[in-house]
């Protein structure tokens, strides 16, 4: 029995030693075994998964109808448009796309940035089939709207937070169209740009390239903001039709296999779009994102990968041929700059300053626009003085007859968006004139038609004086404050010149960002100077100026003003809470400039608007103003309080040279005024005068401390009952 046992043990351990011995055959033969099987069995599925497809037996056989129980395929549930705006631009742009999406068959929803939380329910998007559009607009600085702010602020956490992922919006598509104006060269559309980049980062993927509207008509590629909104909807609408059938980006005809099924279709399109093409080259140029992150729509599936090797030679050619064209332009201007070729040509080319919109706008506010970027309004203080019931703080400083005067600018555009501003910012912006031109004749005709038929319209009004509605008639003073930066306006001294030549006096109000036209200026009968603020920090808060260097213009504009020697004037407006606290720097800017005149006034509250966060709190009283102006006049010791102009909430420091005898002489003799400028144009420029040659008395109803407190006792105090203030006027 045990040799039996030893037999079975040494025979087994003899096989053992054989496998082990060859054991990696044995492996191999496994190994090869296994994949086999694997094989066998992928080809087996791959074959269950393929519908066979039988011929026709022949033509009169129909098509098999799909089962009535099939379910169709959704591939878009819906839109949702998200928007941040500040003016209610971008607002309106969202109610509209959304109609033209509910207008093809597919919901839509409108969602206010401020009433969404990301980080609750962004993450939803990647899997509800919805497409998520994004309209943003930027505001100061580069910075997202109010309402947009804490959507800004998480997306660009989520993007470089570890805890969320590369892919964490991995699924969800969207589309974005920025809101900005390019003046601000550093700033433009940021928002836009920064939303796009943080999108992509968490893996999203765009459905289209991003849209840009600009507000600066010159550079916008469509002329407007809301052209450049419709030529990117009609784009996205079309997107959008194309994914809700389920369709891919269709092929661009440049395919890497030979057996492209549509690559005759594609020669066919070539041939019939070719010259289209071109035609429309630069507009697709617009909506191709500037971020350097981003990738191609055929390429938003493998984003986050690097350059294929077979695509690397289109990109090259794209970006040679992109700096080429950079550089033939560039040539091209160089060109215009140097010999002045193509001057006219370049002419015809410039756009108005006026849109389509922006007119409507004005026209509501009851603007009478004139030509491409002028502009006339009835101001109310005329309107008051016509019936005998006051004039305006110019009457009772300077002597202006406010029935008799005409406000209006040749130029709409304005280098500042204050946060007082009496338009709600809806006049142009920038920082260099680059619109068509119209001339000082044409302005000057047409504002002095519109001018006196608004005059026309109060003939027969209860309670106008008949012989103030004869003299409104004859227009005698012209104040070139009505909105806008009429200093701006390239012909503004043959426009002056015109005005004097009709013996209407000029009072021309600058906002201190144009030093250089200041110097360049010829006699005004009164040339002023907006002094919104004392520092550099409170001038950016209130003014949101457009130059990087606002403050040494600033600087620059009040030495300009001191070297006039016609009367000159400092504008102060005071906004509680935010340029009330600086009466040290604001002393130090009058020593810069050395006005013949101090205004200052309490700022107008002009009723609410998203473009500002001024309230009725920021307004001061009459009496803070008063102690303001006390104050200053302490540590001036050059100036005192001339005048005042209670129903304006408006007081007046004047140099002591204008205090003659006792008596306040501030007040303007505009016949002496314009014998004076008659005298300086006809001999060229060298006979000159200053401010002292053509002042006059002021009345004693209109001097600081008097009981009148400025108000012409010829007059008579109208007061308003439960109606709303009229806010307009000079």
């Amino acid at each position: 029995m045990s040799g039996v046992l030893n037999d079975v043990r040494d025979y087994t351990e003899g096989y053992l030693q054989v496998l082990w011995q060859n054991r990696l055959y044995v492996y191999s033969t496994a190994a090869v075994l296994i994949g086999v099987w694997f094989t066998v069995n992928m080809l087996f599925k791959k074959k269950k998964m393929v519908h066979p497809v039988s011929p026709p037996a022949s033509k009169s056989v129909k098509k098999q109808e799909p089962a009535s129980g099939a379910k169709k395929v959704i591939h878009v549930s819906g839109v949702k448009v998200f928007y941040g705006s500040q003016t209610g631009t971008a607002k309106g742009f969202a109610k509209e796309l959304a109609e033209d999406v509910i207008a093809q068959g597919i919901q839509c929803e409108v969602i206010d940035m401020k009433d969404f939380d990301p980080e609750d329910r962004l993450a939803e998007e990647c899997t509800s089939k919805i497409i998520c559009v994004f309209l943003v607009a930027t505001y100061t600085d580069g910075q997202p709207t109010e309402s947009a702010e804490w959507f800004c602020k998480w997306l660009q956490e989520a993007s470089t937070d570890f805890r969320y992922g590369k892919t964490y919006l991995k699924g969800m598509r969207y589309a974005v169209f920025g809101l900005g104006n390019s003046v601000y060269v550093g700033h433009y559309n940021t928002v836009s740009k920064s939303i796009d980049k943080w999108l992509w980062m968490l893996s999203a993927a765009r459905i289209m390239t991003r849209g840009e509207g600009d507000c600066n008509v010159v550079k916008s590629r469509h002329g407007s903001v809301q052209a450049d909104f419709q030529a990117w909807k009609g784009k996205f609408l079309n997107r959008l039709q194309a994914l809700a059938k389920g369709e891919k980006k269709a092929c661009s005809g440049n395919c890497k296999k030979a057996s492209c099924k549509n690559k005759k279709k594609h020669k066919e399109e070539a041939e019939d779009n070719h010259s289209l093409a071109e035609k429309n080259n630069s507009e697709e140029e617009l909506m191709e994102s500037s971020s350097d992150e981003e990738s191609s729509s055929e390429d938003e599936k493998s984003h986050g990968s690097v350059i294929d090797m077979e695509d690397l030679g289109n990109v090259m050619n794209h970006m040679k041929k992109a700096k080429q064209r950079m550089e033939e332009d560039e040539e091209d201007s160089q060109r215009v700059k140097q010999n002045g070729e193509r001057k006219s040509e370049c002419e015809e080319e410039r756009r108005e300053m006026i849109t389509p919109a922006l007119r409507d706008s004005l026209t509501k506010q009851g603007y009478k626009l004139i030509g491409s970027h002028s502009g006339v309004k009835l101001c109310r203080w005329t309107k008051s003085m016509l019936r005998g019931r006051g004039g305006c703080y110019k009457h009772t400083f300077y002597g202006i007859e406010s029935h008799r005067c005409m406000e209006t600018t040749p130029s709409l555009a304005c280098a500042n968006k204050c946060v007082f501003c009496w338009r709600h910012h809806t006049n142009p912006v920038g920082t260099e004139w680059r619109w068509k031109m119209d001339p000082a004749e044409k302005i000057i005709q047409e504002a002095m038609e519109n001018h006196r038929n608004m005059i026309r319209q109060f003939r027969g009004v209860p309670g106008v004086r008949p012989e103030r509605f004869e003299e409104g008639l004859t227009v005698k003073h012209c104040a070139l404050s009505l909105v806008g930066e009429p200093i701006m306006y390239p012909e503004i001294n043959s426009f002056l010149k015109l005005l004097h030549q009709q013996n209407i006096s000029s009072f021309l109000v600058t906002n201190a960002q144009f030093p250089e036209e200041i110097r360049s200026l010829v006699p005004v009968t009164q040339l002023y100077v907006s002094v919104d603020a004392s520092t550099k920090d409170s001038l950016k808060k209130i003014d949101r100026p457009l130059f990087k260097d606002f403050w040494q213009r600033f600087l620059d504009s009040l030495r300009a003003l001191g070297e006039k020697q016609q009367r000159t004037v400092y504008r102060l407006t005071l906004v509680k809470a935010w340029n009330v606290d600086e009466l040290k720097a604001y002393a130090d800017l009058i020593a810069l400039g050395q006005p013949d005149f101090i205004e200052v006034k309490g700022v107008t509250y002009c009723g609410e608007s998203s473009a500002s966060s001024l309230t009725m709190a920021n307004v001061p009283w009459h009496e803070e103003v008063i102690y303001f102006v006390q104050q200053l006049a302490n540590l001036l010791p050059d100036y005192e309080i001339a005048c005042e102009h209670e129903h304006s909430n408006c007081l007046l420091l004047a140099n002591h040279k204008f205090k003659v005898d006792g008596e306040w002489w501030t007040w303007i003799d505009y016949e002496r005024f314009q014998e004076l400028i008659q005298q300086y144009e006809e001999s060229g420029g060298t006979k000159n005068f200053s401010a002292m040659d053509y002042m006059a008395k002021t009345p004693s109803w209109a001097v600081f401390g008097a009981g009148e407190r400025g108000f012409d006792p010829t007059d008579t105090r109208f007061q308003r009952k439960n109606k709303t203030k009229d806010i307009s006027g000079c």
